[in-house]
């Protein structure tokens, strides 16, 4: 909230904190404001200047100085500032990123419809999936099987298939028809001498052990991050989502793929999807689709869920759901020279070129400090994983804010980065990010790490 003249109100600032912030840090401190930004930095009202290395919230991908998604932006407000996608109405703008995303999008995906967010797509999702089963005669088939630690919004039903327990406490989530499957955390939950494929296949068998007992024909549809990034960065073993994506085809079960932050080169590729070779039913995308410069979302789907909503509304006289920004042509405008200088500057080259240096410096911190007992990434996406004993494998006790000490050392260093559940910190910097300054990340990085790890010692 703001106080008067526009400043923030100290008061107020646990209305922005993001759904997963353990407020308890921050009932005493006040607002960090950030008053502009330049490439891969930001400073803040005293001055200070920040390497972003959560390119904000996962999402700005070009930095946060790209002259051309400000033009861009200046040239559709000054030739439609707005219309809807109501009615049969639209925009060349909104028409014309939809024909882009599709040309982008996994095989199949060959229909797109706007959002303004990553939490309004996926509730957009759920709304489709019961949609589609009550036209085909189902409506017993609604259930939807998220996994624990995922994250997939802060509306009710988003943050209903979100994991993260701090999400569902004091909102009385999750609602009715929504399940948890295991999250595939190998590091955590692998056997002693289980191999990564061999946990993949037990996860797939529990998977299909919760179909059976649900019923197959109440279980609509399976949601899952390509990587989990808020519940912790985790990555699928290797065949996980082969094993799982076959135990959904063998019960008629819908795949939704969350490209919200895995979207758009971050992992290396144009989509998660793209890496891990997955065929989704249904995506959402949002965060890196407009580098954040404007909030935009949407949902891509097949044609035959497509075809299934078109035979239902005609019995309706129309597809009953939509939002007042959806398809906002400023938004598309400038989701459409995002795409567009993604692809002129090879920013996904770039990613996997950068990748390599990224990896490197992120694996050398589980040799150089003691807490860090995992470093996993993929493309320009990692997370820490910080614990008191490697072998046997022991946490630190939550109420130690382990993780909450390394992001505060951190940012004391002029670096942003995030904590996440169980004492992992999330680095998730601007694709632009160049190997140069990949190595001043990691440098102010492990001198918040050495800082907290000698604390600890000294006790």
């Amino acid at each position: 909230m703001m106080g008067r003249n526009g400043s923030v109100a100290q008061r107020d600032i646990e209305f922005h904190m993001h759904p997963n912030t353990d407020l308890s840090m921050h009932a005493s401190v006040g607002p960090h404001v950030i008053a502009g930004g330049e490439g891969i930095f930001v400073h803040d009202l005293d001055g200070r200047t920040f390497l972003e290395g959560m390119s904000g919230l996962w999402c700005t991908s070009l930095g946060f100085s790209e002259s051309r998604l400000i033009e861009a932006a200046s040239r559709q407000l000054a030739a439609l500032p707005y219309t809807h996608n109501f009615a049969h109405r639209s925009s060349q703008a909104s028409a014309d990123l939809a024909e882009k995303l599709v040309a982008l999008s996994p095989s199949g995906l060959n229909k797109a419809f706007f959002v303004g967010s990553g939490s309004e797509a996926n509730e957009t999702v759920v709304k489709i999936v019961w949609h589609y089963n009550n036209v085909l005669g189902r409506p017993g088939k609604k259930k939807i099987i998220s996994r624990h630690w995922a994250y997939h919004g802060s509306t009710i039903v988003a943050a209903s298939l979100s994991g993260i327990p701090s999400m569902h406490k004091l909102y009385d989530l999750p609602v009715d028809r929504i399940l948890h499957a295991e999250a595939p955390h190998f590091y955590r939950n692998g056997g002693e001498n289980e191999t990564e494929e061999e946990y993949a296949s037990r996860l797939a068998g529990e998977l299909e052990d919760l179909i059976r007992a649900e019923g197959p024909d109440t279980i609509a549809a399976f949601f899952a991050e390509p990587i989990m990034g808020a519940g912790g960065v985790i990555l699928p073993p290797e065949t996980y989502f082969e094993k799982v994506q076959a135990v959904l085809r063998k019960h008629d079960i819908l795949f939704v793929a969350d490209e919200v932050i895995t979207g758009f080169g971050r992992t290396g590729e144009w989509f998660g999807s793209d890496l891990y070779k997955l065929k989704p039913d249904l995506m959402s995308i949002a965060k890196g689709l407009s580098s954040a410069y404007q909030p935009i979302g949407a949902v891509l789907l097949s044609d035959s869920i497509h075809q299934v909503l078109a035979d239902g509304s005609r019995e309706t006289g129309y597809f009953a759901t939509g939002f007042t920004n959806g398809g906002h042509p400023v938004a598309c405008a400038v989701a459409l020279e995002t795409i567009r200088l993604y692809e002129e500057r090879d920013v996904i080259g770039q990613v996997r070129k950068a990748s390599r240096r990224f990896r490197g410096r992120l694996e050398r911190l589980k040799d150089a400090f003691e807490i860090v007992g995992d470093a996993r990434g993929v493309g320009l996406i990692g997370g820490i994983e910080l614990v008191e004993r490697r072998h046997p494998l022991q946490k630190f006790d939550p109420a130690r804010k382990i993780a909450g000490s390394v992001v505060k050392a951190a940012l004391d260093k002029g670096l942003i980065l995030r904590e996440l559940p169980n004492d992992v910190v999330a680095i998730c910097p601007p694709l632009i990010i160049t190997e140069e300054q990949i190595d001043l990340l990691f440098d102010r990085l492990e001198g918040a790490l050495a800082n907290v790890e000698s604390a600890l010692l000294a006790k």
